[in-house]
C-alpha cells in the first residue's frame, strides 16, 4: 500500500473516532428501557433512556445521575457499588477523549516528519487510548447488567414481562469509536513499516549504484 493513502486514512479514522466518542459521551441513549402497558390509557410515558450523566423519564422528566454528589452513607451496599462502577465509566471515557486529541496531534507530526519511530510511537499511543475506551465501555456493560439485576429483585415478574431493555445508539457509537481508534493505530503502524521498507530499498539501490 502507498504511504500517501495509509496516513490520510489513519488521520481520518482518528478524527472520526474522536467525533463519535464525543457524541456518545454527550448524548443520552446509552441504555433504553421500553415499558409496554397495553391497558395504560394515561398520558404518561413510562419508558426511559439514559446516558452517562442523566436519565430521561417520559417526555419531559429528567434526573442527573449523582455519581459524585450522592450521600454514600444513606445508600445500600449494592447502590454504592453501582455508583462506583459509574464513576469509573465517567472518568475513563472523557479521559480517553482528551487523550485522542493529543494522539491525533502526535500522529500528524509524525506523518509529516515521515519518521518510522515517531509513527510507531503514535501507533502505540492510539492503541493505548483504545484501552481506555474499551475499559470504559466494558465497565458500563457491567454497570448496566448489575443495575438490571437490582431492578429485577425489587419488581414483580408481571411488570418485568412488560419491560424491554437494550443498549442504544450512543453505546454503539462508543464501540465504533473504539474500533476506529484501533484502526488508526494499526494504520500508523503500517505507515511506519512502509517508510522503513522504503528506506531499506533506497539504501539498497544506492549501494547497488555505487
Amino acid at each position: 500500500m502507498r504511504y500517501g493513502l495509509v496516513v490520510p486514512a489513519a488521520g481520518f479514522a482518528g478524527l472520526l473516532s474522536f467525533c463519535l466518542l464525543a457524541l456518545a459521551i454527550g448524548t443520552d441513549y446509552w441504555y433504553i428501557i421500553d415499558v409496554k402497558r397495553d391497558n395504560h390509557t394515561g398520558p404518561d410515558d413510562l419508558s426511559s433512556h439514559s446516558g452517562l450523566w442523566r436519565i430521561i423519564e417520559g417526555a419531559n422528566s429528567s434526573s442527573v445521575i449523582p455519581s459524585f454528589t450522592a450521600n454514600m452513607s444513606s445508600l445500600s451496599e449494592a447502590e454504592r457499588h453501582l455508583l462506583g462502577l459509574h464513576k469509573v465509566v465517567v472518568i475513563l471515557l472523557p479521559l480517553s477523549l482528551v487523550l485522542l486529541v493529543f494522539g491525533w496531534i502526535l500522529g500528524l507530526v509524525s506523518s509529516l516528519a515521515c519518521s518510522p519511530s515517531l509513527l510507531a510511537g503514535s501507533s502505540s499511543y492510539f492503541l493505548f487510548c483504545s484501552l481506555f475506551t474499551l475499559t470504559g465501555v466494558s465497565f458500563y456493560i457491567k454497570y448496566s447488567n448489575q443495575a438490571m439485576d437490582v431492578f429485577q429483585q425489587i419488581v414483580s415478574p408481571e411488570i418485568l414481562a412488560n419491560v424491554d431493555v437494550s443498549f442504544g445508539w450512543s453505546f454503539a457509537l462508543a464501540w465504533l469509536s473504539y474500533s476506529l481508534e484501533v484502526a488508526a493505530g494499526l494504520l500508523l503502524m503500517l505507515a511506519a513499516r512502509i517508510i522503513q521498507t522504503k528506506g531499506r530499498y533506497d539504501s539498497g539501490v544506492t549501494v547497488a549504484m555505487l
